[in-house]
């Protein structure tokens, strides 16, 4: 954030992230600490506003959204544990909200002890047919295919044990849509679903007062690095200048990959600096980020974003591949989060748990809609970043 005096606080918050938390930041969290910094903050209690958006976007009381949020914890938490456990017979896992647990799914062939681990360990466990290394390589083998304008996405969903290929509806009779759908079905299991619209990606032209301007572009800022930010590849390219809400050179972007990936990360100069927060808009109370541990399919999850601020939803889906008209980006994560023009790069956010930035979507927050974001741990992998916690 650029230091600037005579700030009302509502001025400050437009800024790069908020000043008010700029001593916050202790030691440095990066994408491999992110399992420990998740049970360190299983104890933080989670904050008034946090509660407030769950309650009004999950249609929750305020005793449930606390027992969701620490049911998420424990889910997450489990995860990587029940992976291990499962082995070869893994068919992938997910956060079930109406039980509170996380649900893992295993092939016929694993045996008695498995499934007893798994269960004493707190899971519920499924039995399916195809493993998550089968899913996975039927959905890498669309990926490799030139899917039509019709064809929004597709990616493995552990639930239903296939791929799924969400078409989108006024296009499911389109002859390209139906060859693609035809092959796809010969690649593995796949299961097809439509969608109200095309995806597209949230970026938007210049409005005064918002976070950050690439040309006449404006997006949103994701998550504070130590060094900078990260954010949308398709906000901008290698050596673009980023200017802040107040016109003043932010930095330039040092990385961008878009399409195939859509993420990107800029440096923080002249000024500026970064702090672990993502804005609450007055919607809620400013997040403190504690780490990036990964939510799984189920749990709930907010964004943040220049334009419609602050809003929550679940996640529905992980490694996605959206088609753009840009072209196909890959291992993105789909919610039920709305967003609009302007929002790309923003911050999705667990509980305190970094997630990763928004991309693109169909819909708005008028009528709903559904929007995908770039993983962060793959940002900061890719880059050699370290997340800026608190």
């Amino acid at each position: 954030m650029r230091r600037r005096t005579g700030l009302t606080h509502a001025a400050v918050a437009a800024a790069l992230l908020i000043g008010s938390w700029a001593a916050a930041g202790t030691l440095p969290a990066s994408a491999q600490e992110a399992p420990s910094s998740a049970a360190a903050a299983a104890s933080e209690p989670a904050s008034p506003g946090l509660l407030d958006a769950m309650q009004r976007d999950l249609g929750l009381t305020r005793a449930e959204a606390e027992d969701r949020l620490a049911a998420e914890r424990r889910a997450t938490a489990l995860a990587p544990r029940a992976r291990k456990t499962a082995g070869s017979a893994y068919g992938g896992a997910w956060f079930d909200a109406r039980s509170g647990r996380l649900t893992v799914a295993v092939t016929p062939d694993a045996d008695a002890t498995t499934v007893r681990t798994l269960r004493e360990s707190g899971a519920a466990v499924r039995t399916v047919e195809h493993t998550e290394r089968q899913l996975d390589t039927a959905k890498s083998r669309l990926d490799r295919l030139d899917a039509p304008a019709g064809v929004a996405s597709w990616a493995v969903d552990p639930a239903v044990n296939s791929v799924v290929v969400n078409v989108v509806e006024n296009a499911r009779t389109d002859n390209d849509v139906r060859a693609f759908v035809r092959t796809a079905r010969a690649a593995g299991p796949v299961t097809v679903r439509t969608v109200e619209d095309a995806p597209s990606t949230f970026a938007a032209g210049t409005v005064g007062g918002d976070p950050y301007y690439t040309g006449n572009v404006r997006c949103s800022i994701g998550f504070s690095v130590h060094g900078g930010f990260v954010t949308a590849g398709h906000c901008g390219g290698v050596g673009q200048q980023v200017r802040g809400w107040d016109g003043s050179y932010i930095g330039n972007f040092q990385g961008s990959s878009f399409p195939d990936n859509d993420y990107a990360w800029v440096n923080v100069g002249s000024g500026w600096w970064t702090v672990p927060v993502v804005l609450g808009w007055g919607t809620v109370s400013d997040q403190l980020v504690r780490g990036s541990a990964e939510a799984p399919v189920g749990a709930s999850i907010c964004r943040s974003g220049s334009t419609t601020h602050w809003h929550c939803g679940r996640v529905l889906a992980k490694n996605e591949t959206v088609n753009y008209a840009q072209g196909a980006v890959h291992q993105m994560t789909k919610t039920s989060v709305c967003a609009e023009g302007g929002d790309s790069g923003g911050s999705f956010i667990s509980g305190d748990q970094a997630q990763g930035v928004t991309s693109g979507g169909w819909g708005n927050c008028s009528s709903g809609g559904e929007t995908w974001f770039q993983p962060v741990n793959e940002i900061l992998n890719r880059y050699g970043l370290t997340l800026h916690t608190a």
